[in-house]
């Protein structure tokens, strides 16, 4: 293991963080657990950053790419493809966007970088909303939109960005009112900052801000929002990267619960789809996603293994009720941890929804993020068998929890047991 960590830094950037004090090489695994290269067994609750999103090795998701790729593996959007046209369809249903245009890439980056160009281009305008505490990917264009200081290496951008308030519900000038009077500040906050501004293209928004640590605001925020964007003609990009496909447990998509105004203009996904596939892409009403007056292709979005792999995965989800289960065990596990944090002075808040869940460590008897401990949390989880993840908008001070949304009750009630201990150890 060591020779590996070694290797990798002579080869691979500095800035390519690894978890741990003593890195993990993860082998192989099997429904929600891994095991490392010494043989040792991990219940994983973060799913390769809410990658694996129904199960390791899943059966129908291993014998689609296996069956796939001994046909054809690749030949690019140049050409007729039957999976992608399938997928497509799929997902076009699901959005509930009318007359919808699905297109597929990589990755969330390129996702979100494809629906900043169709914004953009649509509006005539490089001038974007975003949210404070957010994230978009790693992209130069996703990086000057990412409100998480933590996460934008540059300053430089293609698009000029203006922040609103509103994704964090329990930081900031608006924190102490209660949720109808936030989303009010909220609403003039906006439109006090576009009475400034020449009308943007679009706001962009993460139902759950996912690397900013699993905050969000109140529901119905984004609908009040929209009737605000509306009368500027402002598109609505949900970037539902983390919170697509029922994790959140009480809906399909997380902008549902900003649902009164109906779909967002655009929709951004990743991740789950795949189970660990590199599969993302954007849906658009056709008008906006047919706006380009250019050629555009994607040589391996949409690519044909991809495209078997998030079939099988889609179809096991819907027909196993997984997002049903992120509702049930997830509810079982956020209060699980309430209770094992009540006592917990350094435990600032645990929140989220479904089987997407944070908990933010502070300074006891302040609202300093204390990310000290939150790494000592993790290598603590780890000694005892659980893998969890990290993040924050204020440092890295909030533990992510964000298991397979296949995840047993069993399971639920073994990786809270060790968080608690881990909490309790490491005060």
């Amino acid at each position: 293991m060591n020779d590996l960590h070694d290797r990798h830094r002579r080869v691979l950037p500095d800035w390519l963080a690894l978890y741990y004090d003593r890195p993990l090489e993860i082998t192989h695994g099997e429904g929600r657990h891994v095991w490392d290269a010494q043989g040792n067994k991990y219940l994983d609750f973060f799913g390769g950053i809410l990658t694996t999103m129904t199960a390791h090795a899943l059966p129908e998701v291993t014998k689609a790419v296996s069956e796939q790729a001994g046909r054809i593996v690749h030949s690019s959007t140049l050409y007729l493809n039957r999976p992608m046209v399938e997928l497509a369809e799929r997902i076009a249903r699901l959005s509930a966007v009318p007359d919808a245009r699905v297109f597929f890439t990589t990755s969330g980056t390129e996702a979100n970088d494809t629906a900043l160009l169709l914004a953009t281009a649509y509006r005539r305008s490089n001038t974007i909303l975003a949210m404070r505490n957010s994230y978009h990917g790693r992209s130069f264009s996703a990086v000057g939109i990412t409100g998480n200081r933590g996460w934008s290496p540059t300053s430089l951008s293609p698009l000029q960005t203006l922040y609103v308030h509103g994704g964090v519900r329990t930081r900031g000038p608006y924190a102490s009112l209660d949720d109808t009077a936030f989303i009010a500040a909220c609403v003039e906050d906006l439109k006090d900052l576009l009475g400034h501004t020449r009308p943007p293209a679009a706001l962009i928004a993460e139902p759950v801000q996912g690397v900013g640590g699993f905050t969000s605001p109140p529901d119905g925020l984004y609908a009040a929002f929209r009737e605000v964007l509306n009368a500027y003609g402002i598109l609505w990009i949900a970037d539902e990267v983390q919170t697509g496909w029922g994790r959140t447990g009480d809906h399909f998509w997380g902008w549902q619960a900003h649902d009164r105004n109906g779909p967002p203009d655009i929709v951004t996904f990743a991740k789950g789809i795949g189970n660990g596939m590199s599969v993302g892409g954007v849906v658009a009403r056709s008008e906006i996603m047919n706006c380009l007056d250019a050629n555009s292709i994607s040589t391996f979005g949409g690519t044909q293994v991809t495209m078997a792999a998030g079939l099988a995965n889609l179809t096991h989800l819907l027909e196993h009720d997984l997002q049903g289960n992120a509702r049930r065990v997830g509810g079982l596990l956020i209060e699980r941890l309430r209770a094992a944090a009540a006592q917990d002075p350094g435990v600032r808040e645990v929140r989220g929804r479904g089987l997407m869940i944070g908990v933010e460590l502070t300074r006891p008897g302040t609202d300093e993020a204390d990310p000290d401990r939150a790494a000592a949390v993790l290598e603590a989880a780890r000694a005892e068998g659980l893998l969890i993840g990290k993040g924050g908008g204020h440092s890295t001070s909030a533990l992510r929890v964000a298991p397979p949304l296949s995840l047993t009750v069993a399971e639920a009630e073994e990786g809270a047991a060790i968080l608690e201990r881990a909490l309790r150890g490491t005060r």
